[in-house]
């Protein structure tokens, strides 16, 4: 309702009737029967008034309580909309993400294997080299041998041998390239 100075509008009518009946009375030129019937008609009156202010404000409330939980449930089903749209960018964005990251090591794979590869040829190749070296290290070493029936010479053939065998055996470990 209207509020005017700390009072409402239905508790001035009330005053101003209060006051009034009280002014008529003081100032009635009727005898007393005539003024409490026109009393009791102007209190039935007020009352009529006061009973009509009192519905048309329960329906005002009623209304504004409807429109509350309408406005309320509209704006619960924008929210919910708002939400399934950013779930659905969320998921959109998740599924781009993991297929550029499945494109990346599709493209990365080749690659590493490739450094990988080359790693290993490499490997092979520097343990044939050290396999050589070690062979003629060897030959080198019995050649300084005296020739014939030598034990010196029986050791540097099972260091030949024991070269050979890790040698290979270092290749078997090794992947294919």
């Amino acid at each position: 309702m209207y509020e005017r100075r700390g009072g409402s509008v239905l508790g001035a009518f009330l005053l101003g009737g209060l006051m009034g009946a009280i002014l008529g009375l003081l100032f009635a030129p009727r005898s007393g029967q005539e003024t409490r019937e026109i009393l009791t008609e102007r209190a039935n009156e007020y009352w009529g008034q006061a009973g009509e202010m009192y519905a048309t404000g329960v329906d005002r409330v009623s209304e504004a309580v409807d429109t509350g939980k309408a406005t309320a449930g509209e704006k619960s089903e924008q929210l919910r909309g708002k939400i399934d749209e950013a779930r659905a960018r969320l998921q959109e964005q998740v599924a781009k993400s993991a297929e550029v990251a499945k494109d990346k090591l599709t493209e990365t794979t080749p690659v590493v294997k490739g450094a990988v590869d080359k790693a290993a040829e490499g490997t092979k190749s520097g343990v044939d080299m050290a396999a050589g070296k070690a062979h003629e290290g060897l030959d080198y070493v019995a050649k300084k041998a005296a020739p014939g029936e030598n034990p010196v010479q029986d050791v540097v053939d099972a260091g030949k041998d024991a070269a050979a065998e890790a040698a290979g055996a270092v290749k078997d470990a090794l992947p294919e390239v």
